[in-house]
């Protein structure tokens, strides 16, 4: 039997007008972590997805995956945005009224530090780009700017939702939740472009959360168990990663959600992924087939 996805998740039309204005009252900074876990929806057997063709290796690379290592990761934590910097992972989370910012510990999955969104505001995607974080909103049209050290430095508005953003240093990319991706320009996030993403000439919907890993785009497919790697350049799918089996390393007892969170430590050469309510973050290594 089909379990709804209880409202909070819903992605509903129609209301990013009165999302905007709520949106906008910043609630002041709290070192604090109280979030009330509620009960989610369990994700649909992939095979049930239809965002994304079925990867053929063939004509598209697949790569597997070996688990390196599992991190302790909050089970409350509604992943929507990913990143590692100096040692530290960084943290977007959503649901409105529990939206937040935050850094962990990846060692341990301690937050130490978080910053949350005002009560109307469902966050979404976020980026490090130099010394400032970006985080997107979904349906309220702004994205919001800070430092390392979580204050606001200032906002931007676009159009249309924002789901995953991730930046290569000189410019932000930006999904909506369609095929397309959006291009701005990582100092005034003006956009400057944008690309279609397409598997052998179809297009993919439903990217998601977003990360550069050495020159590609990696993203996540909202629904499946796939990242698609993209050459953000041209839009076309370079390979696909099939993480199916990954939840279930997370016990049976789990209430989880869908995959969704990527993170590249360029250092250490180390590719980081979880999802959404997972109690795991796992640290791969991709496997061609």
């Amino acid at each position: 039997m089909k379990r709804e996805r209880p409202s909070a998740f819903r992605k509903k039309p129609g209301t990013g007008g009165v999302v905007l204005a709520l949106c906008l009252l910043f609630l002041p900074f709290r070192s604090d972590s109280q979030d009330v876990r509620l009960r989610p929806h369990m994700p649909s057997p992939p095979a049930a997805a239809h965002t994304s063709p079925a990867p053929e290796p063939s004509d598209v690379p697949v790569y597997g995956y070996r688990v390196i290592r599992a991190y302790p990761h909050d089970p409350a934590a509604f992943t929507q945005g990913l990143a590692w910097a100096d040692g530290f992972l960084y943290e977007g989370t959503g649901l409105e009224g529990r939206s937040s910012l935050r850094k962990v510990d990846l060692k341990t999955g301690r937050v130490l530090k978080i910053r949350r969104l005002a009560k109307g505001c469902f966050g979404e995607g976020i980026a490090l780009c130099g010394d400032r974080l970006v985080q997107l909103t979904w349906q309220s049209r702004v994205g919001f700017v800070y430092d390392r050290d979580f204050r606001q430095t200032g906002r931007f508005t676009y159009s249309g939702e924002g789901w995953g953003i991730a930046c290569d240093g000189l410019r932000l990319v930006m999904s909506d939740g369609t095929a397309t991706l959006r291009r701005l320009d990582a100092r005034t996030f003006k956009p400057v472009g944008q690309v279609t993403v397409t598997d052998r000439g179809r297009p993919v919907a439903r990217l998601n959360e977003l990360e550069f890993v050495r020159g590609e785009l990696f993203a996540n497919v909202w629904g499946t168990d796939f990242i698609a790697r993209i050459d953000p350049e041209s839009g076309r799918v370079l390979g696909w990663i099939d993480l199916r089996g990954l939840s279930g390393m997370l016990g049976a007892s789990a209430e989880i959600d869908v995959l969704n969170g990527i993170a590249y430590d360029g250092r250490g050469g180390r590719l980081f992924v979880t999802g959404k309510f997972w109690p795991k973050l796992f640290e791969i290594r991709l496997v061609r087939r």
